[in-house]
């Protein structure tokens, strides 16, 4: 089936070629996202408390599941479209065509968490039109951070509000499941180890940030990132993966938690080929092919999500992020902005590689539960000053 022009809208925007913090001045680059196009958004529930049980990379892989599930689909259509990943789960912008197919594969996807892991998946959607509906805005665009690779930026508080919809108690999405629900999870891999911070730096930072006042959002935004450029240096500088630092790790048992996530059960004859494949690995890599892939595979490691939110880990020295917490409690007490941050010593990476040829994107999280450490922070905040208002 050819595509329509509807289904086309995220595939036909334009790459912008300048810096983050310039695109957040040109409100002309950002686009209306379609009202017949719908928010998905999946989310493991009670993650803080299985991160505190040492799940932390078997959520990190569900929410990564979750991806690769959708993008499996969108690849069979032909299509593209923007997704978040969060840690704990993803968020994505999709044409109403794939809607059925992608709610179906999640339902899979949910079952399967709930049988190998007894962590609960949550999956829920909504119509963009909805969204507008409620006077809430999404708008979006396309920034390229490497030469490989481009993520969307979306301001507006349109998925902010999706999300709140969906973790409402009384939300309720049917995802009876039908004989014909598949659950494709070819790509997705998790055979790095815990990643330690470039030389010469000793920790990772992951930040989440709101805008206090959301039609000054990109104002803010670019004050944050413009401080980043400023303590950091320039987004490559302060990557928290690079080639040297870079570990397989090919045990069973990480390689059998990747098979009951793909497959929803134990399969011996898949365990012992990608032991062995994974094996072979250490060899590939020292190739000049696979020297490549590791040089694009940080090119393309998914760091920066703009969804309404900064999201971001970075890595660096403890200095420079004494710098960065004081500047971001000054805009926190002029009403620029709130945010949390979580420090850990390492990141960790899970994968989609379709091929090693320039299609795999790789998405990362600091250790520890580095995002949802950090929007646990920020929920904090947010709890307390409803409490000092409550108490005037």
């Amino acid at each position: 089936m050819t595509p329509s022009a509807n289904d086309l809208f995220y595939s036909r925007l334009p790459v912008n070629e300048i810096s983050l913090s310039d695109l957040l001045t040109e409100e002309h680059l950002f686009y209306k996202v379609p009202e017949n196009w719908y928010v998905v958004i999946t989310d493991v529930k009670k993650s803080t408390k299985a991160i505190e049980q040492g799940q932390h990379e078997t959520v990190n892989l569900l929410a990564t599941g979750s991806i690769v599930a959708v993008l499996n689909i969108a690849y069979k259509a032909n299509l593209s479209f923007p997704f978040f990943f969060g840690g704990d789960g993803a968020t994505f912008i999709i044409p109403s065509s794939i809607l059925g197919p992608t709610l179906q594969a999640l339902h899979v996807h949910q079952e399967n968490t709930k049988k190998n892991y007894d962590l609960e998946l949550r999956v829920g959607s909504i119509q963009v039109a909805d969204i507008y509906m409620k006077e809430h805005v999404l708008r979006i665009t396309k920034l390229r951070t490497s030469q490989l690779f481009s993520i969307p930026v979306v301001l507006g508080d349109g998925l902010t509000y999706a999300e709140q919809v969906v973790k409402e108690e009384n939300y309720f999405l049917n995802l009876s499941r039908g004989k014909s629900d598949v659950l494709d999870l070819t790509g997705m891999q998790c055979r790095w180890d815990k990643i330690k911070p470039p030389q010469n730096y000793d920790e990772v930072v992951s930040l989440l940030v709101t805008a206090q006042e959301s039609d000054k959002q990109a104002g803010s935004f670019k004050k944050v990132i413009d401080k980043l450029d400023e303590i950091y240096g320039e987004p490559q500088r302060r990557k928290p993966i690079s080639v040297p630092m870079l570990k397989l790790k090919a045990t069973l048992e990480k390689i059998g938690q990747e098979m009951r996530v793909r497959f929803g059960g134990y399969r011996p004859i898949y365990l012992m080929h990608k032991w062995i494949t994974t094996l072979l690995g250490y060899f590939y890599f020292r190739t000049k092919q696979g020297k490549r892939y590791l040089n694009q595979l940080v090119d393309m490691s998914d760091t920066l999500v703009i969804d309404g939110k900064i999201n971001t880990v970075i890595s660096g020295t403890s200095q420079q992020r004494e710098q960065l917490v004081a500047a971001l409690n000054e805009m926190e007490t002029l009403g620029f902005i709130n945010y949390g941050l979580f420090v850990s010593k390492e990141s960790i990476m899970s994968c989609y590689v379709r091929n090693m040829n320039e299609s795999h994107i790789h998405f990362v999280d600091g250790s520890e539960g580095g995002y949802t450490k950090a929007a646990g922070i920020l929920k904090g905040k947010f709890a307390t000053k409803e409490q000092a208002k409550n108490n005037n």
